[in-house]
């Protein structure tokens, strides 16, 4: 994150630098390097609200196309194509955002049982594009932008975002523990909900 910070930064200087202006960047230029940082941490702050409404809001009939039109908005911003970790930066991001996050991996990730059909379980295998996400050098380690595993697939395990990553744990352990979890004839399973359960 301090890479993705001081490379912004550097090329933000060079910007005002060989302009008129002491601004420095404006309209989808600014918001594309804003979503960069903004979209580089799990942790983010109000003012990230903009430029990731404007990221999100770029739609295509097609997910490859909504894919390689946030990729073109990203690479407005000029750090985005100033060495090979910043453009792989950009491609991670353009894949991941959106795509790995607990809600989006639940859905994605649930599959009907084999064996006998009758019910779905949540897949535990991260998609490609969600580990170069989440792995890349210059994404925030201290804060998590890919939803995390929580417990066994055969027994209601589900994906949680970081930050409720430890509360869902716990959770669904102590629903094993008090025998509220899988009863093990492939009937029950942990439910977990965003509520807590209430």
């Amino acid at each position: 994150m301090k890479k993705v910070m001081a490379t912004l930064l550097a090329v933000a200087m060079a910007g005002t630098a060989s302009t008129a202006s002491a601004e420095g960047f404006t309209g989808d230029t600014k918001l594309a390097c804003e979503a960069i940082l903004c979209l580089s941490t799990g942790s983010r702050p109000s003012e990230c609200s903009p430029p990731i409404r404007k990221y999100f809001s770029i739609t295509a009939r097609r997910m490859s196309d909504t894919i390689k039109a946030r990729k073109n908005f990203l690479n407005l911003c000029p750090a985005a194509s100033q060495d090979d970790s910043m453009r792989s930066l950009v491609d991670s991001i353009a894949n991941g955002a959106g795509r790995c996050d607990a809600a989006t991996l639940n859905a994605s990730q649930r599959v009907w049982r084999r064996d006998d059909g009758s019910r779905t379980v949540v897949r535990n295998s991260l998609p490609s594009h969600c580990g170069s996400y989440g792995g890349h050098g210059y994404i925030d380690p201290e804060n998590a932008t890919v939803a995390r595993y929580v417990g066994d697939p055969e027994r209601g395990g589900f994906w949680a975002d970081p930050a409720d990553y430890d509360a869902a744990l716990a959770r669904y352990n102590s629903q094993l523990r008090d025998g509220n979890g899988w009863n093990g004839n492939g009937e029950g399973g942990v439910r977990w909900r965003a509520d807590g359960g209430r």
